[in-house]
């Protein structure tokens, strides 16, 4: 007897969720070589390590928490979110730009989540119709595929690196990225992308300011052309607040703005906001969805139709780390202490990515373009043979479509050069 046959109690649509997921499948190995007494090297998780393997924590947060109220761990906070912490999630991804973002017209609103994940599966459920194609780079984020695959939804890509018609320093192939979207406006009734910026997972790339002025004329010129056509551009800021612009969007929409780009009617942007990240705090669940709309009546119904969905979903996300992270940014001695802390930790990822970069150089790694955040790129066209030969070596890294995942924010900093050691072995032996 099959499986679908033995598991008839098991909607048909169940039985696609199978397999473990690859990440941390290779951190197993990982850590199976480091308990037997192996000198491996981890660069598989997705977490900020410290250079001792500890996991990174900012004090400054671990310290407020510890002095929340019983009441803000144990209480339900409101469906939607604290007030007070909605309008954090607005400025953490509007940055100094927010002021003159209003100015200019646009409303705020923000739905409170579990975590960068949540605010997905926000999007996800509510601004594409089942069946649409939701529109991505082809080198993305694993778990993107089953949040849209579990709403119903597919998706279609572009290349994440420009052709020989765009210059090299765009990091965006505009051209494939306008094409992409013009076909998916043609034959759907809305049109949705989430784009991974800045540093990009899994590969830290992160857009330059023209890139980013470039990608959002051509998402408004397609919603007015298509003005019956629904409009969603989801910027994806998981790791954002470690990033070189950590606020560039938002400088990019005000400059569109200022410019005098005329925001469509049918045109929404929105940001996917993890906590996690930046304040350290993975096993909390905190995030949020922030969207922005000139219409405040438009951005009052999203507050709505979000709160609904959680409400479905989740019920309604945690409260102790809306109330604390709240509390902590309300004041500017709180807000300055978070960020000295932050930027030890921001600093921690940029003196590794910068030896990595030249290891790779020195070794005559081929590694790609990379920036910011947790991440490093190998493309290469048999991933899983490359970890394995660097696996080898124990140095463990994550095989995934297209090449393969650098974890710098785990990888000791005195264990850099190793990584492009083993890459360099591995990359001779397989070509």
């Amino acid at each position: 007897m099959d499986e679908a046959s033995a598991m008839q109690y098991l909607a048909s649509h169940g039985h696609d969720k199978t397999g473990n997921d690859v990440i941390f499948s290779w951190l197993a190995r990982y850590q199976n070589a480091a308990a037997a007494g192996a000198s491996a090297v981890n660069g598989t998780i997705g977490a900020l390590l410290e250079d001792d393997g500890s996991l990174a924590i900012n004090g400054v947060v671990d310290a407020a928490l510890r002095t929340a109220p019983a009441a803000e761990f144990a209480a339900y906070a409101p469906l939607k979110g604290l007030p007070s912490f909605l309008d954090l999630a607005v400025s953490l991804a509007l940055g100094d730009h927010r002021a003159t973002l209003e100015s200019l017209g646009l409303h705020t609103g923000a739905t409170a989540s579990p975590g960068g994940s949540g605010a997905l599966y926000l999007a996800a459920s509510n601004f594409a119709e089942r069946g649409d194609a939701v529109l991505l780079r082809d080198r993305y984020w694993g778990p993107y595929a089953g949040f849209l695959r579990g709403c119903g939804l597919k998706s279609a890509t572009y290349p994440l690196l420009p052709s020989a018609n765009e210059p090299a320093t765009a990091h965006l192939d505009l051209e494939a990225f306008s094409s992409s979207l013009d076909e998916l406006a043609k034959t759907q009734q809305s049109v949705m992308t989430w784009l991974n910026d800045p540093a990009h997972n899994p590969t830290g790339l992160s857009l330059p300011a023209e890139s980013r002025f470039a990608l959002l004329n051509a998402f408004m010129e397609s919603a007015t052309r298509n003005e019956h056509v629904g409009h969603t551009l989801l910027l994806d800021a998981a790791y954002h607040l470690y990033a070189d612009e950590p606020h560039g969007w938002a400088e990019t929409i005000a400059e569109a703005l200022d410019a005098g780009l005329p925001w469509p009617e049918n045109m929404l942007v929105c940001f996917a906001l993890s906590l996690s990240k930046s304040h350290t705090i993975y096993g909390l669940r905190t995030g949020a969805l922030v969207y922005l709309h000139p219409e405040e009546a438009s951005v009052q119904r999203l507050n709505d139709v979000m709160g609904v969905t959680g409400r479905q979903t989740w019920s309604a996300a945690p409260r102790v780390a809306q109330h604390v992270l709240s509390e902590l940014h309300a004041t500017e001695a709180g807000g300055q202490s978070w960020s000295e802390e932050r930027d030890r930790l921001a600093s921690l990822l940029s003196q590794r990515r910068e030896r990595f970069l030249r290891a790779c150089t020195q070794h005559g790694v081929n590694i790609n373009p990379s920036h910011d955040g947790f991440f490093a790129w190998y493309e290469c066209e048999d991933p899983v043979a490359v970890a394995e030969a660097c696996a080898g070596q124990h140095v463990y890294l994550v095989p995934l479509t297209g090449g393969v995942r650098i974890g710098l924010c785990a990888v000791p900093t005195s264990q850099v050069e190793r990584v492009a050691e083993a890459l360099a072995v591995a990359t001779g032996a397989t070509q």
